[in-house]
């Protein structure tokens, strides 16, 4: 019995250590997703990773070629890109049915990110947990985008905290 629990002990361990070699380095996830970014007339701006972490999703922003200023970010809820104002990605991502920004009584939206500060250089990184989402929400079967606006949101107008038109878009794949 004692050489039972210890090889059923030992097995657990060691399908512990084969997961834990095969996780992301910085979120400890097994499973995630990656969007490339770009705006209508092809150009690459940055990516958008999306890994499982414990409570949620986290998605780390790494922009670049794009205007200075703060700019709206957020996870929309179809997976489809196509410009030249990337409508096709649908609304914000809000598996919850709450309203848009984090100063809103009745927000947020699961996808509802802070503004990415981009600088002189057109570079800008953000890191966001979505506690509310789950990979396979975001990975449903019309999938899921990040989108970057024009304009700053105000984190508290619905649908979208006034970030003007879309202005770089990226399909999530898994990784």
């Amino acid at each position: 019995m004692i050489r039972v629990m210890t090889a059923a002990a030992g097995a657990v361990l060691m399908a512990g250590c084969t997961t834990m070699g095969s996780t992301t380095a910085d979120t400890g996830s097994t499973r995630g997703a990656t969007a490339v970014l770009r705006m209508a007339d092809g150009t690459e701006v940055g990516r958008a990773v999306a890994t499982e972490a414990s409570g949620g999703i986290r998605v780390s922003l790494d922009a670049s070629k794009l205007p200075a200023g703060p700019h709206g970010a957020h996870v929309h809820t179809t997976g489809r890109c196509d410009g030249p104002d990337f409508t096709t990605a649908g609304g914000h991502w809000n598996p919850t049915n709450m309203k848009h920004g984090t100063e809103n009584p009745m927000g947020p939206h699961a996808g509802d990110f802070p503004n990415v500060q981009i600088a002189a250089d057109g570079r800008g990184k953000l890191e966001m947990m979505l506690p509310s989402g789950t990979m396979a929400g975001l990975m449903d079967d019309d999938g899921a985008a990040f989108v970057i606006h024009a304009a700053a949101d105000d984190y508290k107008t619905d649908p979208s905290g006034n970030s003007g038109g879309r202005i770089a878009c990226g399909v999530f794949e898994r990784s």
